[in-house]
């Protein structure tokens, strides 16, 4: 992130009021937030513009959010080392552990208040929440 300007973050998740939730959530708290309706857009998303941090859903069409996260973690590229808060609604044990070989930072369970996103947007964007 450029000294002086807003964290920008990538919101993955096909739904779209989950991302407008994120998006307005974020937004409030100072963050430039950009979205991708899957995986694979996401990954095209970030060929052409960094992320300082990302907000993955699990189940989506095309490609979910765990094979998202492998493919993204096994780049070279400086993509690979950004952040990401998995947030489903899935709230199993296998699948937390499954989203921390995936890569993920964090697993939070939907639903999920605004106040508790934006704390870990600044826990892993090194802003100020």
């Amino acid at each position: 992130m450029a000294e002086g300007s807003k964290p920008r973050v990538l919101v993955i998740d096909d739904a779209s009021l989950v991302r407008r939730y994120y998006r307005d959530a974020l937004e409030q708290a100072g963050y430039e937030v950009e979205e991708a309706l899957n995986g694979l857009e996401a990954l095209e998303k970030l060929l052409t513009a960094p992320a300082d941090l990302l907000i993955v859903d699990v189940n989506m069409p095309q490609m979910d959010g765990f094979t998202f996260l492998k493919i993204l973690r096994r780049q070279e590229a400086l993509t690979a080392s950004i952040p990401a808060v998995v947030i489903s609604t899935e709230a199993k044990p296998e699948d937390q552990q499954a989203a921390r070989i995936a890569g993920a930072n964090f697993y939070l369970v939907k639903p999920l208040a605004a106040e508790q996103l934006v704390e870990y947007a600044a826990l892993l964007s090194g802003a100020q929440a």
